[in-house]
């Protein structure tokens, strides 16, 4: 008999017990999230319909409605969008298996969220060269206020700076005023802030969507 159900995959957290986070997953209407729990691990999924959903607008604000919703209190180690498996046995290998790496990066990135910050400059070639050193400049300003910083690659002939921050919760509010005032002496820049996000740039779990194929593998940036 085929299968009709399927458990989807938002991330990875520690917990001493089992959590619930109300009906906030995907589907019409939003299905209820909840954990299944190996040892001090625990996985943040819900129920639907078997195989991969679509990546539709509405499951992809859904996947993320979750986890900024599980991020608000507890360190989040965020699955990529689309990871789905057979049943909680299924779950619980992935935990079992993947214990060692989920534990390290889940303390590396204890206490800790995402912040991004994308630079654009309107202004001619010439322009868009000395405001690439502007922006440069404001880097390196906010990098002592985070733990970690990555480089991403910019996007569009306008933008010049593409950075994800990985800031500690209690040097949010100071990373904030320090981007305030900076923003102020760059005139030639445009600035776009976002977050606090669940640390997608910090790490990565990569798996299969078989999980008895290979054992899942978590690629800390």
């Amino acid at each position: 008999m085929a299968r009709t159900s399927s458990l989807y995959l938002y991330g990875v957290l520690r917990a001493k017990e089992e959590l619930s986070f109300g009906a906030i997953g995907l589907g019409t209407p939003p299905t209820e999230v909840a954990t299944v729990r190996h040892g001090e691990l625990a996985a943040v999924v819900s129920e639907g319909p078997a195989g991969v959903p679509d990546p539709t607008r509405d499951h992809l604000l859904a996947h993320h409605r979750v986890q900024e919703a599980v991020m608000r209190e507890h360190t989040l180690l965020p699955a990529a969008f689309g990871l789905t498996f057979r049943g909680r046995e299924e779950v619980v290998e992935l935990l079992r298996s993947g214990h060692d790496a989920f534990a390290g990066v889940l303390a590396r990135l204890e206490g800790h969220v995402e912040l991004g910050l994308k630079v654009l400059c309107d202004q001619d070639v010439l322009a868009r060269e000395a405001a690439g050193h502007d922006a440069q400049t404001l880097l390196e300003a906010l990098r002592p206020l985070a733990t970690a910083v990555r480089v991403v690659r910019p996007i569009g002939e306008r933008m010049i700076l593409n950075a994800a921050f990985l800031v500690a919760r209690e040097q949010e509010a100071a990373f904030d005023a320090k981007l305030r005032s900076l923003a102020a002496r760059f005139e030639l820049l445009t600035l776009h802030y976002t977050g606090p996000w669940a640390p997608y740039h910090f790490a990565d779990i990569l798996l299969r969507l078989e999980p008895e194929a290979a054992a899942p593998t978590v690629d800390p940036r």
